[in-house]
């Protein structure tokens, strides 16, 4: 062979040796970053939020892929690698899984795994005829249910746990709950699929409810139904909300006598812990519950959260809980205990999304996010933006700013006590 061929020979070799050198190292860190719900869930290395990218005052107006892509890498870099979601029906959610598949090729250390939501209703639920609380929604759980088991195939490396309902077993939900031998049959349903390898056998199959409704609360919730669902279901998944309690239950709401010296923000200091330990005791009420009827699973937080504004039962006119302040306050509490305690808690929510309460703008259920929907920080996330952490980052466009234009005194200035 002549000298010349001889050399490039070698160098088409070491170009194939690099290049397989090349596939080889990021299939390792690709398989690194593969994890099984069992792995995440209790790690503090593995934050989680509830995360909806709507940026309209309906849901028929879809986020683009380049919307969700901008959205994913905002997260990511709070710390976040855990999301959920909440039902299938929507174009999001396959965009979404599309998005993060694509950000993994670009980058394969790139993680973000998906609690993935499958909406359950009840007969007659959200019209004007009686909801029939006892009989389910039969062809569009099916179609939800059916879904979920598509998506969970189709992105296995993605979709680390399957959630069977929303709140979809407590009572005050009038518009749609269901009994919870509805959940029980959906869960069912799924963990024979696993057995059959219908469904990745590491799946997680779950309900995420509010603590009531996983025996936490009022005892006509003890059922023989729920106390199999405890058996079903891989581990439990609670809400709870001390920011509506502030209203429906305001025992540890309200400023004490001794607390009456102290400046204003001990005081809302005050408050906030009182208001985490109320969220602790709820925990604590669904944890004894499971172990006086035989069962020891992982419990981990699906929703909570404090909304930043409110015009009615919780702003200036109601319990005055909703500003920036306490809802900073609340999520810093919140990261620290359920870090600790290894409990994964997925906080609601990531960005404000106005389509909840559509006709009422300063309702608070559009104002739950961490970030505004024009992708201001709020306060929780002040020192964040300081560290640099979403520098060069931006949503629709836009550059990540602080809200009141970073000037503390004027957000304190908004501060109302009970």
């Amino acid at each position: 062979m002549p000298k010349l061929s001889l050399i490039y020979c070698l160098l088409i070799s070491i170009v194939f040796t690099s290049c397989d050198f090349q596939n080889n190292s990021n299939e390792t860190k690709y398989l690194e970053t593969n994890k099984t719900a069992a792995q995440i869930l209790g790690d503090s290395n593995y934050l989680a939020i509830c995360y909806g990218g709507y940026r309209a005052n309906s849901r028929d107006s879809q986020p683009t892929l380049s919307q969700l892509k901008e959205d994913m890498k905002l997260i990511s870099a709070m710390g976040v690698k855990i999301l959920r979601t909440y039902n299938t029906k929507y174009a999001e959610i396959n965009n979404l899984l599309q998005a993060i598949s694509e950000l993994k090729i670009d980058d394969p250390t790139f993680e973000m795994y998906v609690m993935l939501g499958a909406w359950i209703d009840c007969e007659n639920a959200w019209t004007n005829i009686k909801p029939k609380h006892e009989r389910e929604n039969e062809k569009a759980n099916a179609e939800e249910i059916a879904r979920a088991v598509k998506l969970a195939n189709q992105y296995p490396e993605i979709i680390k746990v399957i959630a069977v309902g929303n709140e979809a077993m407590v009572k005050w939900a009038t518009s749609y709950y269901v009994s919870p031998n509805i959940i029980l049959k959906w869960v069912n349903h799924l963990q024979q699929l696993k057995d059959e390898n219908g469904l990745p056998k590491d799946l997680w199959i779950t309900s995420s409810d509010n603590f009531a409704s996983w025996g936490g609360g009022d005892s006509t919730y003890h059922v023989t139904d729920l106390k199999k669902l405890f058996q079903a279901v891989d581990y439990i998944s609670i809400h709870t909300y001390p920011m509506h309690d502030t209203h429906y239950n305001p025992v540890f709401w309200g400023l004490k006598p001794s607390e009456k010296g102290l400046s204003k923000e001990e005081k809302i200091d005050s408050l906030m812990i009182r208001s985490l330990n109320y969220a602790k005791e709820q925990y604590s009420n669904v944890f004894s519950y499971m172990q006086s009827i035989g069962v020891d699973k992982p419990i981990h937080i699906g929703e909570t959260g404090w909304a930043t504004q409110s015009d009615g039962l919780y702003g200036k006119e109601g319990s005055k809980a909703c500003d920036e302040y306490k809802s900073a306050r609340y999520y810093q509490l919140v990261r620290e205990w359920t870090n600790k305690e290894k409990i994964t808690c997925f906080y609601f929510e990531a960005f404000d999304e106005k389509w909840k309460d559509a006709k009422n703008p300063n309702g608070s259920e559009n104002h739950f996010g961490l970030f505004t929907i024009e992708g201001k920080a709020k306060f929780a996330l002040w020192e964040m933006l300081d560290q640099g952490v979403f520098k060069n980052l931006t949503r629709d466009g836009r550059p990540i700013e602080k809200t009141y234009k970073g000037r503390k005194e004027d957000l304190l200035h908004t501060i109302e006590l009970p």
